[in-house]
């Protein structure tokens, strides 16, 4: 059988669902004895009969109805294959496969749905990782887009910076340095951090961002979770260092408050990776573009960090923007004495 072409499986279809070779043919725009020779071809190949006459009946014999269901899922197949050309030469639908590090978390999904809503029909899979785990993604091609803040350099990988990504020191409220101004960074050899684990995109830049400074600070307790993280400081286990894309609602609800630390926030960048090899699908290239173009704006709405505001505030009052307990307030004191 595998001899037989589709227009012979279209024409025995046609056949089979009139039961009369001349309506097929009149459905098909052919003649009645092209009809009846592509017939009879085809059933050689198949090696069977594929009609009977009963009478002044035609109907389908056993091996006849086998094949007419083969030939419907046939066509099924290729129409099925058709519509999903169609959408993939467009960006009207198609299927978005994006993986972020675990700090994109907190906005990339609203990304996405800003990105959604002049594209509609498009389908979204979005993966959360470690570094690690993104970056083996992204070398078995398990993903077309790869968004993270440190690119590889190991890899041949096309990578773009596309929005800026702020880092800062976080402490419960009722944290001694929660009410100081312009704290030196050499104050931080003295706190206890709690922070993510080594070779993650958040341990490497902290690493940046401290250069020689990062050998002296007391890394405390190494946990996978940002969440977790959060929770430990809130607890007043220390401070901790942390992507500002992953605070907003904490600082919000009066959880956390960022310290002013000279030289804080420390921005690095948020990148767009993907394979240099790849031919990105249509609608991960127009996501390409929209990111390139709109990100930056569209993450700093999303996010909603009132750095300016609370840095502001910090300066003029001497305090940031959250409460603290009178306690707390004397030990600032002393701190900055």
């Amino acid at each position: 059988m595998k001899n037989i072409t589709l227009r012979q499986l279209r024409v025995f279809a046609a056949a089979a669902r009139h039961k009369n070779f001349s309506r097929a043919a009149v459905e098909l725009h052919l003649s009645q004895p092209a009809v009846s020779t592509q017939i009879k071809e085809f059933a050689s190949f198949v090696g069977l009969p594929l009609f009977e006459r009963i009478g002044r009946k035609t109907y389908l014999t056993a091996a006849g109805d086998e094949m007419l269901h083969c030939a419907n899922a046939i066509a099924q197949r290729l129409k099925e294959a058709e519509d999903a050309l169609a959408q993939l030469k467009g960006v009207t639908g198609g299927r978005l496969n994006v993986a972020v590090i675990s700090a994109g978390d907190y906005f990339f999904p609203r990304v996405l749905a800003a990105f959604g809503e002049s594209h509609p029909g498009i389908e979204f899979n979005l993966t959360v990782h470690n570094r690690e785990s993104l970056l083996r993604h992204l070398a078995d091609n398990l993903t077309d887009l790869a968004v993270m803040v440190r690119p590889p350099t190991d890899m041949d990988i096309v990578a773009t910076a596309f929005a800026p990504h702020p880092y800062v020191i976080v402490a419960s409220p009722n944290h001694p340095l929660a009410r100081a101004r312009q704290i030196p960074r050499a104050t931080l050899n003295h706190e206890r951090f709690v922070q993510r684990e080594q070779g993650s995109d958040t341990w490497n830049s902290m690493r940046e961002v401290f250069g020689r400074q990062f050998s002296r600070l007391n890394i405390a307790m190494q946990i996978q979770s940002t969440e977790t993280i959060k929770q430990a400081v809130v607890a007043g286990f220390g401070v901790a260092f942390l992507s500002a894309h992953t605070i907003s609602l904490d600082l919000r609800a009066g959880n956390l408050v960022v310290l002013d630390v000279q030289g804080f926030p420390a921005t690095l960048n948020w990148y767009l990776v993907y394979n240099r090899t790849k031919r990105l699908p249509p609608v991960a290239a127009a996501f390409k573009d929209f990111l390139l173009r709109e990100g930056a704006a569209l993450i700093e709405r999303l996010v909603e960090f009132p750095f300016a505001t609370a840095s502001a505030e910090a300066r003029a009052h001497g305090a940031t923007s959250m409460p603290a307990t009178r306690s707390a307030r004397r030990r600032a004191s002393r701190a900055q004495s």
